[in-house]
């Protein structure tokens, strides 16, 4: 006999509850805010909708409904089932947190703050979220397939993420490396520079636009469905044993961007989450395409 669905409430804990939990009481995190011109009751008042919108979510899981609340530090942590909905509270980020964890599991995202967040990926209302569960269950239900990226170094070790991965210095440093696409003929440079962005059309949204125009938008930028990725080096620096050439492009599926590390160390994340980091070092290679799964999004 099959298990029932099960709902995994995916939330993060909210500007209010950092501030008391660093200051003590809500009284010292009210005199911390007004010392620095702020009113907590704004903070407390986007704490008290993300919680009313956490509350509606859980009382809309059909009854027969296994369901889990996981919050965004323990995702890491979390086992995730096949038979699982992920219900995403709150912000367009979280969305992006919790896709690499998962392997076609249905996703969908409420909006805890409308109009304070873009919506890209937490496109419905708490209301919504009765409906959306069931509709989850049938086979007509209306998914975008979201294209992913991913990572792989030479010695196994794989990164995930929804919107772009980073590869760089840890610091501020420049990061030495080189740089070379698979079926570009074996064309290899050699870089010094701020690091390289791979980023898909859902992460189009983001960092990678503000790179593609800082860049005069002459790639065409791609749908968040759409199999091609776009790759930037950020500030790559000219010198004799360095150079310029390759800093921009297109990463169709079968197309892959290959990276050899000439730094003592060099670090690859995703989606902004630098605790979880591939660590490089000198010699080591990293390939960078697109990810062979989808993130299921509730149109």
């Amino acid at each position: 006999m099959s298990l029932a669905p099960r709902a995994v409430l995916v939330h993060r804990t909210t500007e209010y509850e950092e501030l008391v939990a660093r200051h003590g009481t809500h009284g010292q995190a009210a005199f911390f805010l007004s010392s620095r011109g702020r009113d907590i009751e704004e903070v407390a008042e986007r704490h008290r909708r993300a919680r009313r919108a956490l509350a509606e979510v859980t009382a809309a899981i059909p009854l027969t409904w296994r369901q889990s609340l996981v919050e965004r530090a323990d995702l890491d942590r979390f086992l995730f089932a096949p038979e699982d909905v992920v219900v995403v509270v709150g912000q367009d980020g979280l969305v992006a947190n919790v896709a690499k964890y998962l392997a076609g599991q249905p996703v969908v995202g409420i909006d805890t703050d409308p109009g304070r967040n873009p919506g890209v990926l937490v496109r419905h209302r708490p209301g919504d979220a009765g409906a959306l569960l069931r509709s989850t269950q049938s086979a007509a239900s209306p998914f975008d397939e979201l294209t992913m990226v991913e990572a792989v170094a030479d010695d196994t070790q794989r990164l995930v993420a929804l919107n772009e991965i980073y590869l760089g210095a840890a610091g501020h440093q420049t990061a030495r490396y080189r740089l070379g696409l698979e079926d570009d003929g074996g064309v290899v440079e050699a870089q010094a520079s701020s690091g390289v962005i791979v980023g898909t059309g859902t992460g189009a949204t983001g960092w990678i636009r503000s790179v593609w125009q800082e860049r005069g938008g002459q790639l065409s930028l791609p749908s968040p469905t759409e199999e091609r990725l776009l790759w930037f080096v950020r500030e790559a620096w000219p010198s004799p044993a360095t150079g310029t050439t390759l800093v921009a492009g297109e990463l169709p599926a079968s197309s892959r961007l290959h990276l050899t590390v000439e730094s003592e160390r060099l670090v690859a994340f995703g989606d902004g989450m630098e605790s979880d980091a591939l660590d490089l070092t000198w010699g080591q290679s990293l390939t960078v395409g697109m990810c062979g799964r989808r993130l299921r999004l509730a149109g």
